[in-house]
């Protein structure tokens, strides 16, 4: 909010209150001070501007600061935020540009592209953190997620991690990663599925970045997968919480560790939609789950074992 005193008048007022005038309830004086204008002896508020003239002092983080320089900085752009586009038709007014001046704004643009990617190292930037954006906007992820991936792409960057491997192998591994970090129940195959790169090649690249990133992640939960799951099959709620009941009984007990999780919550929900009479198949919950259906029977005589 600006500190100075807002002007005695604007375009956009009607009746505004001169600010000689003295105050209708007390006869005191006036006096203007922001966006109020109120009594000094009886402090009654006469009238409140609505407009404030003055800058906004934001860092678009909700911040109060001294520098306004537009929209916050992103870490999921090569340049965070801070570069500019030449356009190609159109001038700022919509006027259609004539055949001379499109041309020579087609080689500036090639200019300023040449210039904002001199070198393979700001390129194979350009190219992660596009990749990144593409995967997370595909898998619908949250924008906290994006970001965290491209931090940990960059990250992976500067620690000399890319040379000899594919750069779309990290920005897979990069939002996979930062998913296990926001425990988020993602899978490798899901992240494979709008990867430009095979499930060895993410695997190794994840492996790489917990290595030598040293990233704070923890087993995912198999209780996390069943609310995908099972709105996929659109079971019901009561299926749905004794399955997630079943998955804590397993985890408590020590017999989900070392399973893949998916596998877990799948044979969860088979078995709580046995039990509450809702009809499930296993096929279709071992294609769904991406896992095969002996790995849910399987699961499924371990959750046997627990009920005895």
């Amino acid at each position: 909010m600006a500190s100075r005193h807002i002007y005695a008048s604007g375009f956009d007022e009607n009746k505004r209150l001169p600010i000689n005038l003295p105050c209708p309830e007390c006869n005191g004086d006036l006096e203007r001070e922001e966006r109020q204008t109120y009594c000094i002896e009886c402090g009654l508020v006469v009238r409140e501007y609505n407009i404030d003239h003055g800058p906004d002092w934001y860092d678009g983080q909700g911040q109060e600061s001294n520098k306004h320089v537009g929209s916050p900085l992103t870490p999921a752009r090569h340049d965070k935020g801070l570069s500019s586009e030449i356009g190609e038709r159109r001038d700022g007014m919509g006027n259609r540009l004539p055949g001379r001046t499109r041309r020579r704004f087609s080689r500036l643009r090639r200019y300023h592209s040449q210039a904002r990617q001199p070198t393979k190292r700001s390129r194979n930037t350009l190219r992660g953190l596009v990749d990144v954006r593409r995967i997370t906007s595909a898998l619908e992820l949250p924008t906290s997620v994006r970001d965290r991936a491209a931090s940990l792409f960059r990250e992976s960057q500067s620690r000399g991690l890319l040379p000899g491997r594919s750069v779309h192998s990290f920005t897979a591994g990069s939002v996979y990663a930062a998913c296990r970090c926001f425990d988020l129940p993602r899978t490798l195959e899901e992240v494979e599925s709008v990867a430009r790169c095979d499930r060895s090649a993410l695997r190794n690249a994840y492996r790489v970045m917990n290595v030598e990133l040293g990233l704070e992640v923890t087993p995912p939960s198999p209780g996390a997968f069943i609310p995908k799951l099972a709105s996929r099959f659109d079971v019901s709620d009561s299926t749905r919480q004794q399955a997630i009941t079943l998955a804590r009984r397993l985890e408590s007990d020590g017999k989900a560790v070392g399973k893949q999780p998916v596998g877990v919550a799948a044979a969860c929900l088979y078995e709580a939609g046995q039990r509450t009479g809702e009809r499930l198949l296993q096929k279709e919950l071992a294609s769904e789950a991406a896992v095969s259906t002996p790995t849910i029977r399987s699961r499924r005589n371990e959750i046997g074992e627990l009920a005895d």
